[in-house]
């Protein structure tokens, strides 16, 4: 008799990618931040008292240091950005479609793109922070720093009331349609 694969998530654990240019790509799944849980209803008001959230953060390697405004890292950040949008449209309604409320946030405005927007925007770069403790630069936007690739890096979160296991194992299974393929590290 053929049994279902079983999956198992860690949080300390991240998924880690790479894409079809050779830039990386790490998922992980959290716990909220205290600012989600204190505010949820504020960033997402069609969410009512979920019990169980969890923050999925995608981090994207940039071909460029982020911390200049130019036209060549507004280039790169428009394209990082519509890659998570395609990536975590993908992700979220395949986690809504088993039953789960799930939303991505759109990096640049900080509203939800699934949900009404709330009264206040998510902040990415705070969240990230706090969730992963990477230092920020303050410039004329905050720019987070990765331990590898320094501020070549593009933060982008979902939200979703998904159990990890479920959040990873469909991560994976959509990662290829997205042109990453995981790497052990």
């Amino acid at each position: 008799m053929n049994y279902p694969k079983v999956y198992t998530s860690e949080q300390s654990c991240p998924i880690n990618l790479v894409g079809e240019t050779g830039q990386a790509v790490q998922i992980s799944i959290h716990a909220p931040s205290q600012y989600i849980c204190a505010n949820c209803e504020r960033i997402l008001p069609d969410w009512k008292r979920q019990p169980f959230l969890r923050v999925v953060i995608v981090l994207q390697q940039s071909r460029y240091q982020l911390v200049e405004k130019t036209a060549e890292v507004e280039t790169e950040k428009e394209r990082l950005r519509e890659k998570f949008m395609r990536f975590g449209c993908d992700l979220a309604f395949n986690l809504r479609d088993r039953g789960y409320l799930t939303d991505l946030i759109d990096p640049r405005t900080g509203y939800p793109l699934l949900s009404h927007p709330g009264a206040i925007p998510h902040d990415d770069t705070a969240v990230v922070k706090a969730l992963l403790n990477y230092p920020v630069i303050k410039n004329q936007c905050r720019v987070l720093v990765h331990p590898d690739w320094g501020a070549a890096v593009y933060p982008s979160i979902l939200i979703s009331e998904a159990p990890p296991v479920v959040i990873e194992w469909v991560t994976k299974s959509l990662a290829a349609m997205h042109g990453w393929r995981e790497i052990d590290y």
